[in-house]
């Protein structure tokens, strides 16, 4: 598994939904101000290409992950 890590406050609703699409799970990670939210967009290995693929053609911006991150984590990615 593949985790890709959006902030929420890049993507616009269809770019939203789209991903969702795409991906096998989606989590959003809250956070209160001043911090941002995270979308947690969960991707199999073997859809790891098309997925960056769609990324990169959309110009959505994302950090990678192997293990899924913890919130301390994802706060800290914001400072």
């Amino acid at each position: 598994m593949w985790y890709f890590l959006i902030r929420q406050d890049t993507l616009d609703p269809v770019q939203y939904r789209k991903l969702q699409q795409l991906v096998n799970q989606t989590e959003v990670e809250l956070f209160n101000e001043p911090y941002g939210n995270w979308y947690i967009f969960t991707v199999e290995k073997d859809d790891y290409s098309a997925f960056v693929d769609h990324l990169d053609r959309e110009g959505i911006s994302y950090d990678l992950a192997a293990d899924r991150p913890t919130r301390e984590e994802l706060l800290d990615r914001m400072r």
